[in-house]
């Protein structure tokens, strides 16, 4: 991790530079990409079948591109344990989703007429679930759950998968418990252009949901009107607030735990006013490090996107965190609360010493769909209320619109539009 101190002269020039290391904008993603997306638009499910030979060494076919029904249902979860983990995490996940589902409401106006919402699910609509080195079988949860929540129909999956053309059997078994109607074995920007643009074997969809690397993040910035698109999920960061009271072990565990997804693209910060706590949370990584499974992609993580900053006060930190709008942000101070109402641009505050970024990742409730790469100064996560589309309606009687009229007819001549005001007058008459 590269630690910079409040003390240096170009302390405001490197946290700059830090800010703008996202992978949201990288010109050759970008263009990769789009190279990617004009391919699948011009030779549909046989680009997708170029892709997966040629990024996921699997060689498929029209006819296995969609994963079977025979597939999904001899897909049976690795242990008893592991089912019921993913029992817990959906059941919490649906109740925190019921509890934020929007309701048609109605009121009267100033003209005594009726007006308000309704919100309807989209009937279609694509979810992205990443896998290749990580399969996110609680993602599956995260996206699908809602969905199903909200009433969607028709709930589209789009999946890497493994070199002999199968799918994780933990992540089949959640996919098909949470009520995906539509499987297919496509992964990274490839499915995203798919959903969003149609293929022979894969519909278009209304509104695309996931998380996924910078080539999936790419993608949905590129298809932004061919298709409706959640928000910017991309690589996983984590930032952590911390004083001299936080304990370096659990530091380092949770800087650790956000580094190891493996694209390489992941962003772990560590904000404190203590160089002491940074030494220990330092010696603490290292110590630990050796012992993970994915040792190899959280050193290239924190080698080329970790920071450990010394800040003055807490204050700092807070406007530190704001310009970079972290996807997780993990409070360990002794003043969480007024950390937790300053900070406004985090996708989710974790607050206080036993609440780790792990517990969204899993199981607490809300969806661990969260904007990354600073997209979160314009981006909320993800929520039921996104599967659900507003309508407005209003409704006006004789008497209303008569008490309307004279507002009505002055627009109208303001902007010299008078078929608008005869719209209204002409049933007056």
């Amino acid at each position: 991790m590269k630690v910079y101190s409040h003390q240096e002269k170009r302390f405001d020039a490197k946290i700059a530079a830090m800010l703008q290391s996202s992978s949201l904008f990288n010109k050759t993603i970008v263009d990769r990409t789009t190279a990617i997306i004009d391919d699948v638009r011009q030779r549909g499910d046989k680009a997708l079948i170029h892709f997966t030979k040629k990024f996921d060494h699997a060689t498929l076919t029209t006819k296995t591109l969609r994963v079977s029904e025979r597939e999904q249902s001899e897909a049976r979860p690795s242990s008893s344990s592991v089912s019921r983990a993913i029992r817990e995490a959906a059941k919490n996940i649906r109740t925190f989703s019921k509890a934020s589902m929007r309701k048609a409401w109605k009121i009267k106006n100033s003209h005594n007429a009726s007006v308000g919402e309704k919100f309807d699910p989209f009937d279609r609509v694509g979810l992205y679930i990443p896998g290749g080195t990580a399969p996110l079988v609680s993602t599956a949860l995260m996206t699908i759950t809602l969905a199903k929540v909200a009433g969607c129909k028709e709930i589209v999956v789009c999946t890497p998968c493994s070199t002999d053309g199968s799918v994780n059997k933990d992540l089949l078994y959640t996919l098909r418990l949470a009520g995906a109607t539509e499987i297919y074995k496509v992964g990274g920007a490839q499915a995203i252009a798919a959903m969003a643009l149609g293929t022979k074997s894969i519909k278009r969809v209304s509104k695309i949901f996931g998380p996924g690397n910078a080539y999936v993040v790419a993608a949905k910035c590129a298809l932004f009107g061919h298709v409706a698109i959640d928000l910017l999920p991309g690589p996983s960061e984590v930032l952590i607030i911390a004083d001299q009271s936080a304990n370096p072990d659990w530091i380092a565990a949770d800087l650790i735990a956000q580094a190891e997804h493996g694209s390489g693209h992941e962003r772990v910060v560590f904000l404190t006013t203590s160089k002491q706590l940074i030494q220990k949370v330092s010696r603490s990584v290292a110590k630990q490090l050796p012992e993970r499974s994915r040792a190899s992609y959280i050193k290239k993580a924190l080698d080329d996107n970790g920071w450990a900053l010394h800040v003055a006060s807490l204050e700092q930190a807070v406007q530190i965190t704001n310009q970079f709008a972290p996807e997780h942000c993990e409070i360990m101070t002794k003043q969480n609360s007024k950390l937790e109402k300053a900070i406004t641009t985090a996708g989710a505050i974790f607050s206080g010493d036993f609440s780790p970024t792990v517990l969204g990742d899993y199981a607490a409730g809300p969806s661990h769909v969260l904007p990354t790469g600073g997209a979160g100064r314009s981006f909320a996560g993800l929520t039921v209320d996104q599967f659900q589309r507003r309508t407005s309606v209003v409704q006006y009687g004789k008497t209303s619109l008569k008490a309307a009229l004279e507002t009505v007819e002055s627009f109208a001549t303001m902007e010299g539009l008078d078929g608008h005001g005869r719209s209204a007058s002409i049933r007056l008459d």
